[in-house]
């Protein structure tokens, strides 16, 4: 089996975290190149601190990590403190990283890696808004063509928003950014709120990631634990979704998803419904199919396939 090479671009977010740790347990799937690191569930010091703190308690501190943009391209950067705490990994205790911080700019090292492997080889996985990607592409439009392919968690359609009536989270932050993303042309799975929200955290679920009775799977536990707090009234009592871990486990196991191939286009000028991903479902118009859109999931077949995993870290 040839590994994918891959560059998770994050805000680590409790399930941002949750998708790192799942990329990292499984290394003959994955060679993780680094992550690159942008401002979105929390300002830009939290997110590089965070990923790092996850690295370590994976036991890899030997991932590079990259900070990279710490604001939307033309707009002023939204944080979602209300849903992941003051830290963004609010639940456990977990301690201050050791590791390093990369010099390098994160959107240097992804021009630099892409441009190193051979076409076709890196695959971006950005599980946060898209500001680092779309200012890797506007500044070296060489690399988009030798990108393998691009998964990422973002975008509604039925599902509607989750921070706008229309616009979910990680589309709203940088919506121009996204729209440099989606019609870029390089092969691109989307995986929106329409999926993610059939991904719920039950009871039963952190129950058993909690019996993993590793310092993973109790971190996890109490992650996924501290989500639940979030929007109970939207979700019911079944738990929150997990959104970010969905993308690592679509790249492990497609067969556990379904979607179709969807002309998607981002809203850059509205400030009505700013953010939200215009999906031609039923292909009335004449754009071209930009997109691979996962609407649904084995959910049980998703956490068994996580918990799994994570039990070998």
């Amino acid at each position: 089996m040839t590994r994918r090479r891959i560059i998770i671009d994050t805000d680590p977010g409790q399930d941002d975290a949750v998708a790192i740790l799942l990329a990292l347990a499984c290394p003959e799937a994955f060679d993780v190149l680094g992550l690159t690191c942008v401002a979105g569930n929390v300002p830009l010091d939290l997110t590089t601190r965070n990923a790092r703190i996850i690295c370590e308690l994976a036991g890899r501190p030997d991932i590079r990590v990259f900070a990279g943009c710490d604001r939307p391209i033309d707009r002023d950067l939204v944080t979602a403190e209300h849903v992941h705490g003051h830290s963004g990994l609010d639940g456990p205790s977990l301690p201050e990283p050791e590791m390093p911080l990369q010099d390098q700019h994160a959107v240097d090292f992804i021009v630099e890696t892409v441009r190193a492997q051979p076409p076709g080889r890196v695959t971006l996985v950005p599980i946060g808004p898209l500001t680092n990607i779309a200012r890797a592409f506007n500044s070296a439009p060489d690399i988009i063509k030798k990108v393998k392919e691009i998964v990422l968690m973002g975008g509604a359609r039925s599902a509607l928003g989750n921070v706008t009536p229309v616009a979910e989270f990680n589309i709203h932050v940088d919506p121009r950014a996204a729209a440099c993303v989606v019609s870029s042309g390089v092969p691109l799975t989307m995986l929106p709120l329409d999926v993610t929200h059939k991904a719920l955290v039950t009871r039963a679920r952190n129950a058993a990631f909690r019996a993993i009775a590793t310092p993973v799977g109790c971190a996890v536990a109490e992650l996924t634990g501290f989500l639940e707090r979030y929007n109970p009234a939207r979700y019911g009592g079944d738990g929150a979704p997990l959104h970010d871990p969905c993308t690592i486990a679509w790249l492990l196991r497609p067969d556990l998803f379904t979607g179709r191939d969807v002309n998607v286009a981002i809203e850059v000028e509205s400030e009505l419904t700013m953010g939200m991903t215009v999906v031609d479902w039923w292909r009335v118009t004449q754009r071209p199919l930009n997109a691979h859109f996962i609407h649904d999931v084995d959910a049980q077949g998703l956490f068994d396939l996580v918990t799994e995993r994570l039990a070998r870290l």
